[in-house]
């Protein structure tokens, strides 16, 4: 199967199975939002910002930097990822035990304490299916990997309204995750078994390599979560539960439509890696083609979003959680800019630039928990999340100017007047038509938006020809001589 179609079959049944998870994710804090109440998902939400820690913590930059490596012509995969694989079945383990210690110094009731636990566990199988996922990156297979996530919602759910219906504890509900995971692990690693001879290898001299190039990923997952979700943790001990979970419902928006981005570039990225260096055409046509399905995402992304909070609030989390509209209409910003950075990180980490990214990044982090330490007191979460949309839009700001200051490369998309003109008319539908209900304003102001760019010609057919047509694949596929 050729490289283009393969991208975009990948893309297909990706989105597909990422929108169905994101729905059973949502609904899954549909049924815990109004089980629990505003304490009750604020202790959920703390107890998740533990598992990002965990994540965080025990990276180790491996999961980027073996993708990276195993797309690399003449690379060793099964070395390479069994290696890694090693590696972090180790590290998360380490963090199991180390969760044990942890939960002696938490502030928290004994119930989020059990929780924490039970959450690390759950981490020991994320991890292990989050390494892998770069070989299906670099056989342009994640359409399983979408696929296996989906699966583990399906379940995650079933646990949580079994749990509700039967009335059972809290624990029951944080279990759901640890139920995900598993499922989706023992599908992964199933699947790789097509693409890597996968095995526990612990060559240590390798080791010492891995780690002294991939450390400045780690080091920046670290970042990330500082300011990604140290203001959940900070509301937690500052704040009560209560703001916690008006927070994060809000938050959790950002965080199941965040996938989308994370995914395309998880697509693009083995071809970046490929291509940033040896063949400058192909990586400036790929990188130029995702750049402008951003700007095509984002723009109604924001304007849909500004209008129509209040209700996708209700719709997740119920009446008790109306604080959270006005939170989520910061927060569409921040997500937003998550777009962008996640695209220019990419291309800085395909560069061989991530000791670079790493300072921005812990500007970033330092810029966000000082800003939180000194308004979450005062402000609550309507500072963690100004804070969190100004962290985003400086670091979507700053990556770009690397990519532009060391690779030379300035993204270049055609008719972005024309996109941002059909977004102004789905925001004044929106607005003549605010009153309306929000299910028929959710699906109607979209078709607007739509109409509009096939009106003005935003995308030309060419644009998507050249993806799905011989004549375009074979660009991709062409020695480099011939570009």
């Amino acid at each position: 199967m050729v490289i283009a179609r393969k991208i975009a079959y990948n893309v297909l049944v990706s989105s597909i199975s990422k929108i169905l998870s994101t729905a059973l994710a949502l609904a899954s804090i549909g049924f815990i939002t109004r089980y629990l109440g505003k304490e009750g998902f604020g202790d959920y939400a703390t107890i998740l910002a533990f598992l990002s820690f965990f994540s965080a913590v025990s990276d180790l930059g491996l999961y980027q930097f073996s993708t990276r490596e195993i797309s690399r012509p003449g690379a060793n995969v099964n070395e390479i990822m069994g290696n890694a694989f090693s590696l972090r079945v180790i590290s998360s383990l380490v963090i199991f035990l180390f969760s044990f210690v942890l939960i002696l110094f938490l502030p928290y009731s004994q119930e989020v304490k059990y929780g924490v636990v039970i959450i690390a566990a759950s981490f020991v199988f994320s991890s292990g299916y989050q390494i892998l996922n770069g070989v299906f990156q670099k056989n342009l297979a994640m359409d399983k990997v979408a696929v296996s996530e989906l699966l583990g919602k399906i379940v995650q759910l079933a646990v949580i309204i079994l749990a509700v219906k039967l009335k059972l504890s809290f624990s029951w509900i944080i279990a759901s995750l640890l139920f995900n995971m598993l499922v989706s692990f023992i599908l992964v690693y199933f699947w790789s078994k097509k693409y890597v001879k996968l095995g526990f290898r612990f060559d240590f001299s390798y080791w010492k390599r891995f780690l002294t190039e991939s450390y400045p990923i780690g080091v920046m997952a670290i970042v990330v979560f500082i300011y990604f979700k140290i203001d959940t943790i900070l509301l937690s001990i500052i704040k009560s539960s209560a703001e916690v979970g008006i927070y994060n419902v809000a938050y959790k928006v950002l965080e199941n439509i965040s996938f989308f981005p994370a995914m395309i570039v998880g697509l693009i990225f083995p071809i970046i890696s490929e291509h940033i260096f040896s063949n400058k055409g192909n990586f400036s046509d790929i990188a130029n083609k995702t750049f402008k399905v951003f700007i095509l995402l984002v723009v109604p992304l924001i304007v849909g979003t500004l209008f129509l909070s209040n209700g996708l609030i209700y719709l997740i989390g119920g009446a008790g959680f109306d604080e959270s509209a006005l939170v989520l209409r910061i927060l569409v910003f921040a997500l937003a800019a998550i777009f962008f950075s996640n695209f220019f990180n990419a291309i800085l980490v395909a560069g061989n630039l991530q000791k670079k990214l790493m300072f921005v990044l812990s500007a970033a982090a330092i810029f966000n928990v000082s800003a939180n330490l000194i308004f979450i007191p005062i402000f609550s979460y309507i500072a963690a999340a100004i804070i969190s949309m100004a962290t985003e839009l400086f670091v979507a700001l700053a990556s770009g100017y690397l990519v532009f200051k060391q690779l030379g490369y300035v993204p270049k998309s055609e008719k972005v007047g024309r996109i941002l003109f059909s977004g102004l008319l789905m925001a004044i539908y929106l607005f003549i038509f605010r009153h309306g209900n929000f299910y028929f304003l959710g699906f109607s102001s979209a078709i607007v938006y739509i109409l509009a760019i096939w009106m003005f010609q935003a995308v030309e057919t060419s644009e998507i020809t050249s993806i799905i047509s011989k004549e375009g694949i074979k660009e991709y596929e062409k020695p480099i001589s011939e570009n």
